[in-house]
């Protein structure tokens, strides 16, 4: 069974359905498809259940390749990951990746901390003079065990690095 077939076949998710129809979108926006023929596609869009059934909705419109008249065909399976840690990172180590997850855990005590000194701001306008600064009690402690946190993840090798290790061990007893 060729790969297209077995693509045809795979259910579509709600996330395919939305791409497809901000393309019918734009292909209105350009003048590619009129009014009618715009509400007919959406509705066949939101109806279908298989890659297939979208690929039909797409296939007179520029830019669409179907999988099987791509020039790049789809991965059988999954590329093994490399076992050297330099190959991932490029040779910098593990202090050389951008770390995304400090940010996201950074950010929501950000956002409590900012939220406690808005209300306290707020009250010592309200009352007309500075109030006792208690959002320090919110931020201090907080703070201190984030960052003990955010500092042994990060020396550790990220949150994702046990993962990996756990990934890399499989392998080993695979492969022996």
């Amino acid at each position: 069974m060729a790969v297209a077939d077995r693509r045809a076949n795979l259910r579509a998710a709600d996330v395919d359905r939305q791409f497809v129809a901000e393309r019918l979108k734009a292909a209105l926006d350009e003048g590619r498809l009129s009014l009618g023929e715009y509400d007919d596609r959406l509705k066949e869009t939101y109806a279908a259940r298989t890659y297939g059934d979208l690929d039909v909705i797409l296939s007179d419109l520029p830019g669409f390749h179907p999988v099987d008249e791509a020039a790049v065909a789809p991965a059988s399976g999954y590329a093994a990951a490399p076992a050297d840690p330099e190959q991932v990172t490029g040779g910098k180590g593990q202090f050389g990746r951008q770390p995304n997850w400090l940010l996201g855990i950074w950010s929501g005590w950000l956002i409590a901390v900012t939220v406690n000194v808005v209300i306290w701001a707020l009250v010592s306008i309200s009352s007309g003079e500075a109030v006792y600064f208690w959002p320090m009690w919110v931020a201090g402690p907080l703070g201190a065990v984030l960052l003990a946190t955010s500092v042994s993840t990060y020396l550790a090798g990220g949150p994702d690095a046990a993962r990996e290790l756990r990934r890399e061990r499989r392998r080993q007893r695979r492969g022996d």
